[in-house]
């Protein structure tokens, strides 16, 4: 990977950033795009210790022409792109019923899906030649459903029927498509959730103490090696790729267990 060039959104914090890390500590030109310019220069200076050359570009993925700038400044600066990294995005915690702020499904389709699609559509004639890979970090909410996420697990099924779709279109054009489905991590998503009167912070930072999480790093590693293989399909929890299979066949155990699942970590 030494010398290829990443673009990351989302790079400010969590796995976004410790991604970044890991890819330029093995010589991988980053480019971190975030809104918060100041989270970013530290994950730039970290990047830069680690071995890697970083660049910082402000981006709000919700807006097309920023995405576009995105770009544009990736290419000015490192001459291309190997590695989009979808990875930018914002969640919720209501259940349906409760919200009073319909705006907030907007907001997530605009962040988590179409923001993956603004970036991928300036990108992709970037990628094409140089042979690159799209990644695109949904989530198992993006293969099943879970109470109080009703909105995120929409965009993130959004998403992945869009990148399953461009992985065919793309055949024979030698760029790949990754889809990355994390479990519960431990990231600052969650603390700055949407409420249901549509305004962040209502998150339950006790997930947080949860050993039924997964840290970033960890996240993060997996994230890399399979980039390293340009792998189609990343699902993290064993026990989600067996509910999957479960949901073929008995898709009622799948909603008991997905339940189950957010009360533990949602005490």
């Amino acid at each position: 990977m030494r010398g290829k060039t990443a673009v990351i959104t989302g790079a400010s914090s969590g796995i976004g950033e410790e991604l970044a890390l890991a890819l330029a500590g093995r010589g991988v030109h980053v480019v971190l795009a975030a809104r918060n310019e100041e989270l970013l220069a530290g994950v730039k200076q970290r990047c830069e210790r680690a071995g890697g050359r970083a660049l910082v570009v402000a981006t709000d993925v919700s807006d097309p022409e920023s995405c576009r700038r995105l770009v544009e400044r990736s290419v000015e600066a490192f001459g291309g792109i190997d590695f989009l990294v979808n990875n930018a995005g914002v969640t919720m915690s209501a259940r349906f019923e409760e919200v009073t702020d319909l705006s907030l499904f907007e907001r997530l389709m605009r962040v988590n899906y179409l923001g993956s699609v603004y970036c991928t559509h300036f990108a992709l004639p970037h990628l094409k030649a140089r042979r690159g890979l799209v990644v695109a970090v949904s989530s198992l909410t993006g293969k099943s459903g879970v109470p109080g996420r009703s909105g995120y697990a929409a965009s993130k099924h959004a998403m992945q029927g869009f990148f399953d779709s461009l992985r065919i279109e793309l055949d024979g054009t030698g760029v790949d498509v990754l889809v990355v489905s994390p479990g519960f991590v431990v990231t600052p998503i969650r603390s700055r959730a949407l409420g249901a009167d549509g305004i962040a912070g209502h998150g339950d930072t006790v997930e947080e103490k949860s050993n039924k999480m997964m840290d970033a790093p960890t996240c993060a590693n997996l994230i890399l090696r399979a980039m390293e293989r340009r792998e189609r399909e990343v699902v993290m929890m064993p026990a989600a790729r067996l509910m999957m299979a479960i949901k073929a066949l008995v898709p009622g155990v799948v909603d008991r267990l997905a339940v189950r699942m957010m009360k533990q970590v949602r005490p």
